[in-house]
């Protein structure tokens, strides 16, 4: 006999999620993997050298900010995109391999550190880096980058 609520029951109402075997995610987890998919954006454009995919991932607000492994640090859209373009037209191509990544979101604002294992024909190195978003129109956009280089091991 099928107890009252449950598909079939007398009610006709949906069942809950336990009865069923259906989980639906937590609103936090699917933040994070909208974060983690956003970031992983912004990492698929700085590869491809892609100015509209870059420009699709970040907010285009005067607050935002952006600091380049040994750049100073821009501060509004214009700035920041203008640093893409000197980037994506320079000669060097990198690669990411991404590590020790961590998505924290509190509220309307998220940010993900991560090392950034960078590899392309002329070097090598490790950038810890910070990436800020903002939700904007139910998008996660970001609002802020920071790259640090991180200094080699010691050789023994």
């Amino acid at each position: 006999m099928l107890a009252a609520g449950l598909p079939g029951g007398p009610t006709g109402m949906a069942a809950p999620a336990w009865t069923t075997g259906r989980v639906h995610p937590v609103p936090e987890t699917v933040d994070v993997e909208a974060v983690r998919a956003a970031n992983r954006a912004y990492y698929e454009a700085f590869e491809a050298r892609d100015l509209d995919a870059m420009s699709d991932v970040w907010d285009h607000g005067d607050d935002v900010v952006c600091t380049h492994p040994g750049w100073k640090t821009l501060h509004g859209w214009g700035a920041v995109a203008g640093s893409w373009f000197a980037l994506f037209g320079g000669p060097q191509q990198l690669q990411f391999i991404l590590t020790d990544e961590r998505v924290r979101v509190s509220g309307e604002v998220a940010w993900v550190t991560v090392d950034e294992n960078l590899i392309s024909d002329r070097v090598g190195a490790t950038v810890a880096a910070v990436n800020m978003f903002r939700r904007v129109g139910g998008r996660w956009r970001m609002i802020l980058h920071h790259g640090s280089p991180v200094a080699p091991a010691p050789q023994e």
